[in-house]
């Protein structure tokens, strides 16, 4: 499966709300900086920015963090990704992807972040993953024929979209890729009339741990936690 862990609930209140917009505009600033200004030559940026509106994110805001990712303003995006590899409780392999501007301080954070479980050295738990390039697209006709789009874009495979990321009377897929492939397939994909609200790297696992409703608790809370860090961007585990 394509789709990364999500945090349920993760809009239930302002605070919740407010971590999220962050993370939204840092993602901004970071796919203009390094593709550059345009949403139509920068899949990652128009990913990005059609999240932000789905977010309510004002227009003001998006085109500052344009601008500061892209170099138009005198403030310098220091940002860069980092990627901790571990286990949750009950030994669930899990990748975490940071946007920091202050790779020590997130280190120290993560590190007790992940007290409840063991964070591994790096390489220690990415072959429970396959590195991939993923592609989120929804198309106005309910009826497009995913597939040979699919086919024609140069996609590996092909999955549905959870039913809560398509509007009302559209269809939606997932679209897995080569990671080199992630910019000609958002592109074809946009030719043939889909709009793309994601476009970017993940680590997708490779098969899934199986809990008991306790456990799976455990587990939901931990990754909770991390994904409430503000450098946290993605969260990959091996469950589902």
């Amino acid at each position: 499966m394509g789709a990364q862990w999500k945090q349920s609930g993760r809009e239930a209140n302002a605070q919740k709300r407010g971590q999220m917009v962050v993370k939204i505009v840092r993602e901004i600033m970071v796919a203009a900086k390094l593709g550059g200004h345009d949403p139509e030559s920068n899949a990652r940026l128009a990913a990005a920015v059609e999240k932000a509106r789905k977010s309510s994110v004002t227009r003001d805001t998006i085109e500052r963090a344009i601008k500061k990712g892209s170099g138009q303003t005198e403030e310098k995006v220091n940002f860069e990704q980092v990627t901790y590899e571990g286990f949750a409780p009950h030994k669930v392999a899990i990748v975490v992807e940071c946007l920091t501007d202050n790779r020590n301080r997130t280190a120290s954070e993560i590190r007790n972040l992940f007290k409840n479980g063991a964070l591994g050295q790096p390489g220690s738990v990415a072959f429970f993953f396959n590195h991939m390039g993923v592609v989120e697209a929804t198309h106005a006709d309910p009826k497009r024929d995913a597939e040979a789009d699919a086919i024609e874009a140069g996609a590996q495979e092909i999955e549905p979209l959870e039913a809560e990321e398509i509007p009302a009377g559209r269809t939606g897929a997932r679209f897995l890729t080569e990671i080199r492939d992630i910019d000609a397939v958002s592109k074809a994909l946009k030719a043939a009339g889909w709009t793309i609200i994601a476009a970017e790297m993940r680590y997708l696992a490779k098969n899934f741990t199986n809990l008991d409703e306790a456990a799976h608790k455990d587990v939901t809370d931990f990754l909770t936690r991390l994904d409430d860090h503000e450098d946290v961007h993605h969260v990959y585990a091996a469950i589902k």
